[in-house]
């Protein structure tokens, strides 16, 4: 099985990691390699994860399935907003 470069942007860590993947793998587990690469020790579940700009509410989907291909950029952010004091 081949795999493609996905890059993860892990808003919380402001780093970005990119990862190796076959397009099979669904979007939660690229989320939680990206949050464990990043040290983001966080539950998984309490991060969204964005493609192009909109949400991918079903992260039990294959990466190829929401539309990912070689090189796309994911973006990995906190469901509720950080109140600023």
């Amino acid at each position: 099985m081949s795999t493609v470069p996905v890059r993860v942007m892990v808003e919380e860590a402001w780093d970005q990691v990119t990862l190796d993947l076959p397009l099979t793998t669904p979007v939660a587990e690229a989320k939680a390699r990206a949050l464990t690469l990043t040290h983001v020790t966080g539950d998984p579940d309490e991060y969204q994860v964005k493609f192009r700009g909109a949400e991918l509410f079903d992260e039990s989907q294959s990466l190829g399935d929401a539309g990912l291909v070689a090189n796309a950029t994911m973006i990995v952010l906190p469901r509720r907003r950080r109140h600023l004091r």
